[in-house]
Order: C-alpha cells, then sequence, then structure tokens
C-alpha cells in the first residue's frame, strides 16, 4: 500500500486516487525570469520521484505543471518587484523574450536530470481568459472587493482560509512577512487582478471586466489545475515555502469558487540548504546546474545526491557532499559495467535465487511506498550490487528494475565509465579552476600532466569529459 505524508493532515496517509487507476498531479512549475537554481531542482527531482512511484504502483499519471511567465512578485504576498521585469531590465530585452529564453532553459535542466516530462506544460499568458473566468466566479459569490482599482480576494468571506498552513482566522493580522497595504481590508487578502500596476511600461497587459491589467500569481495555479484536472483532483506538489502563502490562497480562491474540496493531498519537499542557509536568487548566492557542470560534475551525480536525503528532510548541499555522492554513483556505473561482461559467464540462477529476488523486490517496493522512502530504496539496491548469490544478469534486471524509480538513465551506462582517483579528480578541479580566472597557460600544463598520468580531459557544454587513455 502506497502512503504519502499529506500537508494538511501533517500525517502519512494511505493513497487512495479518486479515480480508479488515474491520478491527477498538478507540480506549480518555474517562474521563467532567471535561471532554476539546484534549490529549486530539488523539488522538481522530488515531484519526479513521486511520479515515477505512481507509475511504478501501475497508475496512470495525468501530470500537469505550469509555466509563471506573469505577475509573480518577488515575495508570495503583494509587495515586491515583478519578476519578469526584474530580469528585463537585467539584460535589456522584453520580458516576453525573458519567458521563453528561461522557459527553455529550465527545460533543458528538467532533459540533464533525466525527469519524466509533464504531461501538459501550461504556461499563463495562455490561460488569462480561464483567470479572469474564475475571478468573475469569486465576484458572484461575493468573495472580492475592488479597491485602487485592484481586485483583492476577502479572505474572511472563506472560514477554512489557512488550514493548510494551520494559520488561526482569530490571529491573522500584519506580520512581518506582508507589508501594509492601504487598500486591503485584511493583511492577507490578496490581488486577484492588477489593474492599478506599481510599475511603469509594464508589458504584459490584457483586457478585462475589471480593467486592462494582469492576473496574480495566486489565481493562475487555480484556474489552469481546474481547466486541466478538473474541480477535484488527487495531488498538489511544490516546496514547503508554498505553504503559508501561495498554496493557502490557492485553496480559498479555488474552494471558494466550486463550494468544495479541491485537493486531496498537499505535498511538499524540503529546502536544499548551504552552509550559510537557505539558497535564494534574491540572496545573490545561487548554483545553477550550469555552474555544477562547470566544476566537472554529471547532471545525475545531483540527481543521485539528492536520493540519500528524504524529500521532507533539508538536504544540507556542499561539494564534498557532491563528491561522495559522484564518488558512489560512478562506483555504480561501474559495476553496471563489470555485470555486462560477466553476465553469460557466471550464471548462478537457481529456485533459491527466485526467493531472494522477490525479497528485493518487496524490500524496495516497502521502501518507495513508504512516503518516498529513498534512502532506503537506495540501501536495497546496494544490497543487490553486493549480493553473492545472485548472478550478474539477475542483479542487472534488479537494478534496472529499480532505476524506473531512481531516474539514473543506469541502462545506458557507457562502458568508458572509470573510477577517477582522487588525485587526478583533484589536477581537473585546478585545471577547471585555472581555465575560470583565464589562467590558460596553467591550465594547458595541468591538462598535460594528467595526460601523462593515463587519462584525458575534454571541455563540452555537458561539462568535463575525463576518459582513461
Amino acid at each position: 500500500m502506497l502512503t504519502l505524508f499529506n500537508t494538511l493532515s501533517r500525517k502519512k496517509e494511505e493513497f487512495h486516487p479518486i479515480h480508479k487507476d488515474y491520478v491527477g498531479l498538478y507540480t506549480c512549475g518555474p517562474t521563467v525570469y532567471f535561471f532554476a537554481h539546484i534549490g529549486n531542482l530539488r523539488t522538481y527531482v522530488f515531484e519526479d520521484l513521486l511520479k515515477r512511484v505512481l507509475l511504478f504502483n501501475k497508475f496512470k499519471v495525468k501530470h500537469v505543471m505550469n509555466i509563471t511567465d506573469v505577475g509573480h512578485l518577488t515575495s508570495d504576498a503583494d509587495e515586491g518587484e515583478d519578476k519578469m521585469l526584474k530580469g528585463a531590465k537585467r539584460e535589456g530585452k522584453t520580458v516576453w523574450e525573458i519567458a521563453k529564453f528561461y522557459e527553455d532553459a529550465f527545460m533543458k535542466d528538467m532533459e540533464k536530470l533525466n525527469m519524466l516530462m509533464p504531461d501538459i506544460k501550461c504556461k499563463a499568458t495562455d490561460h488569462v481568459q480561464d483567470m479572469i473566468d474564475l475571478i468573475k466566479r469569486l465576484e458572484d459569490k461575493g468573495m472580492t472587493y475592488i479597491a485602487n482599482g485592484n481586485v483583492y480576494y476577502d479572505i474572511m468571506k472563506f472560514p477554512h482560509y489557512g488550514v493548510l498552513a494551520r494559520l488561526n482566522m482569530e490571529e491573522l493580522r500584519a506580520g512581518a512577512r506582508i507589508e501594509i497595504d492601504e487598500h486591503k481590508r485584511n493583511p492577507h487578502d490578496f490581488v486577484l487582478w492588477f489593474t492599478k500596476s506599481k510599475f511603469e511600461n509594464q508589458e504584459m497587459k490584457w483586457p478585462s471586466k475589471f480593467g486592462v491589467g494582469y492576473p496574480g500569481w495566486h489565481i493562475e495555479c487555480s484556474a489552469m489545475s481546474m481547466k486541466y484536472l478538473g474541480e477535484h483532483f488527487d495531488i498538489h506538489c511544490g516546496g514547503i515555502d508554498h505553504i503559508p502563502v501561495h498554496h493557502t490562497n490557492e485553496i480559498a480562491q479555488s474552494e471558494g469558487a466550486t463550494g468544495h474540496k479541491w485537493v486531496n493531498y498537499w505535498m511538499h519537499g524540503e529546502f536544499l540548504v548551504m552552509d550559510k542557509g537557505k539558497m535564494s536568487k534574491s540572496s545573490g548566492e545561487i548554483l545553477t546546474l550550469n555552474f555544477v557542470q562547470s566544476k566537472g560534475y554529471d547532471p545525475l551525480d545531483y540527481r543521485y545526491l539528492c536520493l540519500n536525503t528524504h524529500y521532507r528532510t533539508p538536504l544540507t548541499f556542499s561539494f564534498e557532499s557532491l563528491d561522495a555522492a559522484r564518488s558512489a554513483f560512478r562506483g555504480l556505473k561501474n559495476k553496471i559495467i563489470e555485470f555486462r561482461k560477466n553476465q553469460d559467464k557466471h550464471d548462478k540462477s537457481s529456485d533459491a535465487n527466485i526467493i531472494i529476488i522477490e525479497k528485493y523486490n518487496a524490500d524496495f517496493i516497502e521502501a518507495i511506498n513508504d512516503d518516498l522512502n529513498m534512502p532506503k530504496a537506495l540501501a536495497v539496491l546496494w544490497s543487490v550490487v553486493r549480493d553473492k548469490d545472485l548472478s550478474d544478469k539477475e542483479k542487472l534486471h534488479l537494478i534496472f528494475e529499480f532505476d524506473k524509480v531512481f531516474g539514473l538513465d543506469l541502462v545506458n551506462v557507457a562502458e568508458e565509465t572509470i573510477e577517477i582517483t582522487k588525485d587526478i579528480q583533484e589536477l581537473v578541479d585546478q585545471r577547471q579552476e585555472a581555465r575560470k580566472k583565464k589562467d590558460f597557460k596553467k591550465a594547458d600544463e595541468l591538462r598535460e600532466l594528467i595526460k601523462e598520468k593515463g587519462y584525458s580531459v575534454d571541455d563540452s557544454k555537458d561539462g568535463i569529459k575525463v576518459k582513461k587513455i
């Protein structure tokens, strides 16, 4: 039985889809004004693992992911700078050009991390009319008001506001996170439609009965998820930072409009943290997947690192931990190469082995079905690798079966995968640092030194490739 931790109840629950053998899954996608950092990508890896576990359990999955290309401010609340406008100013481009460039960059990151693509990828700018229609429904139910030309949602008209974040309606007041807006009846009210933009030269605007303007961020996900998954679906995911404002507001407007429960299971991934704390774009300290690749790591090294920590536990990132993940992942790939070479030489299959295989399958399913316990599932895989009673062919069968969940692309492991010794890796890292400082003479000297030790170094857009000569 698959059990998932439901943020709504704060406990693990048995998963029962609304429709037999079919799961409606909505995941909050990126705001495409800059590259995703690896903290963002950790959330998408978690959501990819969830989807893979559902598929492994023989469910059909309809996965919808939004692309926020309008209406998102630098705060989850209604203050701060327009992220799209911020990106356009930074790069001297139009907001439309910014959105297209960073959407494409995000999709490339998904491919590099071997994520399953969503069945439906919906852009906010393609669904503005759906948002306007949803705002009209809320207006008809008396849950909105207009102040200073903007349409606000009145949270006091929704008795269950804040249930996801465990907010107390009697205690809701302006906090440090929310800037006082003199036009709001309550500081936690939020904008559904902006006509009075605080930004000059706003490029993204649409006509509506409320005036020419653009939608607030929260209304996007409600409108698009209901368009493609219906007004009651199974699972809604995101990062834990979405709980107190974005997802809380989504529930209020969705259930306010429909009058019934909207989502059955809410799932949230924890932060990736650096030694200095949570990584964020606003802090200026971000690590992109491209940067990680430029340091000589494969994107799947990072995916492997993510597997070692449960999605509801903060993942502390360091290059030391990434080194350890890379080393373990390389070791696994080398074992696969070894098993492939020997799979027909030592066939030890027997009836006893069938029992062992069934036990490993059961242990693996138990782990992944226990709220996606990937560290435990990974331990099962390594037990298979080290099992002296199984044939190499049997080990490969189990490894490739388990990788349907892990997503490490193990079936395509190439024979040139090698174990790079620590001293060689240090030379590769020194060379990369020299190239970064544009000290190409030193970089060339290090390349020759690496070559003398029996390795070649190739620079490519996919990162540094080190091979045995």
